[in-house]
C-alpha cells in the first residue's frame, strides 16, 4: 500500500539537477528504456501495477513499486512533480496513457515522453500537449523494412524527409565523385563519416577515398539514400 505522505526515493539534489526519471509502465518498452538510463547513470523510478513485473525488475532499478498510476493521488504520493523527466510507457491501454498523461500536464510536469501505439493514439497525446511522442513500433518497422532490402547495415529515421543509414562502400562506389557538394547535388545524400580498414572512424571528407568494404554513414532523404544504397552498396 503506498503511504499517505510524499515518498522520498531520491535525494532532492540530484531530482533538481535532472538525473532522475521516472518510467511508468514497464512492459518491454518501458523496461528497455529504464534499463537503458539506467546503465547511463540515471537514477530511475519505475511504476507498474504488475507484480511480477515489480519482482523482476528488483535491484536492477534505483526503485520500482508496484502502483496504479491511473490514479492521480497515487502519482502525488510518488511525488512524481519532482522528477525531471517522465515516460509514460503505457501502450496496451489507451485510455491509461490518456489519463496518466492528462495528469502529468495538469500537475506541471513539462518534460514528457509518451508512447504511442498508433497514430491516432499520437495525435490524442499531442492534441494533449505531449511535445515528446514516439512510436516505437511504428519506427521498428520503418527500420526493419529498410533493413531487409539487404543494402544498408542500420537504419534511423530523424524526421519526415532525413534520415541516417549504415552501408558497406562497394566497387561501384570508385568511379564516383565523392566531393561532398557533388554527392549531394547529384544523389542528394552525404556522406557524414566513414570507417577505414584499421577500424578508425574519420570526418575529414574533402579529400575522400573509399575502397571496398569501408563503412559509411550517409545522411539525406530516406528514399535518396535508397536509390544510392541499390547502386553503389
Amino acid at each position: 500500500m503506498v503511504r499517505k505522505k510524499k515518498l522520498s526515493l531520491f535525494d532532492s539534489d540530484n531530482v533538481s539537477e535532472g538525473s532522475s526519471v521516472a518510467v511508468i509502465g514497464l512492459g518491454r518498452f518501458g523496461q528497455s528504456v529504464a534499463l537503458e538510463l539506467m546503465a547511463n547513470g540515471s537514477e530511475v523510478l519505475g511504476i507498474d501495477d504488475r507484480e511480477e513485473i515489480v519482482q523482476s525488475l528488483n535491484n536492477k532499478l534505483t526503485h520500482v513499486v508496484r502502483a496504479n498510476a491511473t490514479h492521480p493521488d497515487v502519482l502525488d504520493q510518488l511525488g512524481i512533480t519532482d522528477f525531471d523527466r517522465v515516460v509514460v510507457a503505457i501502450g496496451t491501454h489507451l485510455e491509461s496513457s490518456i489519463l496518466v498523461t492528462s495528469y502529468l500536464l495538469r500537475a506541471g510536469v513539462e518534460n514528457i515522453w509518451a508512447k504511442a501505439v498508433s497514430d491516432q493514439h499520437g495525435v490524442i497525446l499531442q492534441q494533449l500537449g505531449v511535445r515528446n511522442v514516439v512510436f516505437p513500433e511504428k519506427d521498428m518497422g520503418k527500420r526493419v523494412a529498410h533493413l531487409l532490402q539487404g543494402d544498408l547495415k542500420e537504419f534511423i529515421q530523424i524526421d519526415t524527409n532525413y534520415a541516417l543509414a549504415m552501408g558497406s562502400a562497394t566497387e561501384k562506389l570508385s568511379g564516383v565523385n565523392l566531393n561532398p557538394h557533388e554527392l549531394y547535388k547529384k544523389y542528394g545524400v552525404a556522406i557524414n563519416s566513414y570507417r577505414d580498414s584499421s577500424g578508425q572512424w574519420n570526418h575529414d571528407l574533402e579529400n575522400l577515398h573509399l575502397i571496398p568494404g569501408n563503412v559509411v554513414i550517409l545522411g539525406g532523404d530516406p528514399q535518396a539514400i535508397e536509390r544510392f544504397a541499390s547502386k553503389f552498396l
